[in-house]
């Protein structure tokens, strides 16, 4: 069932409206229940409940580890500190529709209908779009995106945007990539996985990132690429078809809301840690509160207002679990 709460002001039952509540609550549901089994963004953020205004999201450095010592040798003291934290703030966000007296008197079924269903695709599709808005203007390198009315942040724990040739580690270790310039192919994919297994935590060792889902636009050339090169078992580039160890390894995710946000003529492609996201919260969603509708009788024109309220945010945290590709200018894999 959506989590969307309802309530009706009284003695709106008792009037012309009565017959519409029911029938108009059951079409908000029952399309918030459709688009919530579309949504990429609810695939690729980590979702947490949230209990105030914001929340800090932060994580612990790795110890060093056991060393060896003599007999009765005394333990060496070892520790771990807070890496780099993120506070990631709830947004207010409003919308309404309304049935006129008219429409209710008069019976306009196909009215009653159209108007709800589209008051909750305008609210799936808004969260939709701020994922991909966030993750498209990411790409292009920006460090905050406007959108509706409200400005994002794009930068992770670190303080530097999401996809970024030099994260810094907090205690040790050299800077680290995930913006790469390759275009897909089969070597770029695997060279990028590659580079993804080796990266290290803030103290250094080793985290066992392990890139499972490939993520792309709806762009014709794009979605041929990766399905040729992860879609038989056998490498038809070799003459005696030799083993594709890409094949059955990847979840593939086509997004076309994400062509809204990219550079015209570009065609970048995500590699995206699923189990390090929930782990790790590389993509952080936010929710504060439900969708809130209320119904209730504007005297003024007398029409049945249903009034949308929600608070729910978005950011990035630990940039490790997620990789870009064939952006313009970034560092070569190879």
């Amino acid at each position: 069932m959506a989590n969307i709460t309802f309530s009706e002001a009284s003695g709106v039952n008792e009037s012309i409206y009565g017959k519409s509540q029911a029938p108009i609550r059951m079409i908000i549901e029952r399309k918030a229940e459709a688009f919530e089994k579309k949504s990429i963004t609810d695939v690729l953020f980590n979702s947490h409940k949230s209990n105030s205004w914001g929340e800090k999201y932060t994580s612990m450095t790795a110890m060093d580890g056991f060393q060896v010592t003599g007999e009765n040798g005394a333990a060496p003291s070892d520790g771990m500190e807070e890496g780099y934290s993120k506070i990631i703030s709830d947004v207010i966000w409003r919308d309404r529709f309304s049935i006129s007296r008219k429409i209710a008197e008069d019976s306009k079924a196909i009215d009653l209908k159209k108007r709800p269903e589209a008051f909750i695709k305008a609210y799936y599709r808004v969260r939709e779009m701020l994922g991909a808005a966030m993750i498209g203007n990411a790409i292009q390198g920006n460090s905050s995106v406007e959108f509706r009315g409200g400005k994002f942040d794009l930068t992770g724990a670190d303080g530097q945007t999401l996809f970024y040739a030099s994260h810094p580690s907090k205690v040790k270790g050299g800077t680290q990539c995930n913006l790469w310039s390759d275009a897909f192919s089969d070597d770029a994919l695997g060279m990028m996985e590659t580079k993804m297994q080796n990266i290290h935590g803030d103290n250094g060792e080793l985290l066992g990132v392990a890139p499972d889902t490939i993520v792309i636009p709806n762009i014709h050339s794009l979605k041929k690429a990766v399905f040729a090169a992860i879609g038989a078992d056998k490498e038809p580039t070799t003459a005696n078809n030799g083993f594709n160890y890409q094949f059955g390894r990847w979840n593939i995710i086509v997004w076309n809301y994400l062509n809204q946000y990219i550079a015209s003529g570009t065609a970048p492609w995500l590699l995206f840690d699923s189990s390090y996201n929930e782990d790790y919260d590389t993509l952080i969603w936010q929710e504060r509160v439900p969708l809130d509708v209320q119904s209730f009788v504007d005297m003024n024109t007398r029409a049945n207002v249903w009034d949308g309220y929600a608070r729910f945010g978005a950011g990035f945290h630990d940039w490790r679990g997620i990789a870009v590709g064939g952006v313009a200018g970034a560092t070569d894999l190879d």
